[in-house]
């Protein structure tokens, strides 16, 4: 084979060739891990930290398919405002996701690398209040855009209300870009506090500009 030294079969070659992408997409993925947020105070560790495509991860795949079995009065509303994981390039970035939990609630956080990276549209003015049909349920959405201080080169905060039957429960969304990286939080409870998600919004932050120095 052109190119191999004396001794060198071309299996190794082809080894010592892919080494060093290798190496760079390992060096990513612990880059990736090391961003994410640490356990919070009164929680545990549900799921993760899961490491490899967006559009592959176990939690990437199980939002798809809530998504797909919600029947929404707005269908442009399914994942406005948030990472697109149907979009190839969304979908094939390196990422990290973890998910902590307690009787209080939920949080889950991703992050990912892209070269192009950019925060998605600001939430449609259609998408602030619709309902749905989660199984077999009605449920009404309202969400609120809440004014955070900017996080890395651009951030955007939402808070969410889903009500239906006696069931209650808000979602907080954070997304945020710092050079390369994309972060993405949702913080799940009965009674979300926009003052917790932003001090969770400023830790994630310094993660992201710690490992982008």
């Amino acid at each position: 084979m052109a190119g191999c030294s004396s001794g060198e079969s071309a299996d190794q070659a082809a080894g010592s060739a892919t080494q060093p992408a290798a190496s760079a997409s390992s060096a990513e993925s612990a880059r990736l891990r090391a961003a994410l947020l640490p356990v919070p105070k009164g929680m545990r560790i549900a799921y993760g930290p899961e490491l490899g495509a967006y559009g592959s991860l176990k939690s990437t795949q199980q939002g798809l398919e809530a998504m797909h079995q919600a029947k929404l009065e707005r269908p442009e509303c399914a994942g406005a405002a948030q990472l697109d994981a149907t979009e190839p390039e969304v979908a094939r970035a390196p990422a990290a996701v973890i998910a902590f939990s307690a009787a209080r609630g939920s949080i889950t956080q991703a992050v990912m690398s892209m070269p192009s990276a950019s925060l998605p549209a600001p939430l449609p003015p259609q998408c602030s209040l619709y309902k749905a049909t989660v199984g077999g349920s009605e449920v009404t959405y309202r969400t609120q855009t809440l004014t955070m201080p900017t996080k890395g080169q651009e951030s955007r905060a939402y808070l969410t209300t889903a009500s239906g039957g006696d069931k209650h429960a808000q979602i907080g969304t954070v997304i945020m870009r710092r050079e390369h990286l994309i972060m993405s939080m949702l913080v799940v409870g009965e009674k979300v506090k926009p003052a917790g998600m932003f001090e969770l919004a400023r830790l994630a932050d310094q993660n992201l500009a710690r490992v982008t120095r």
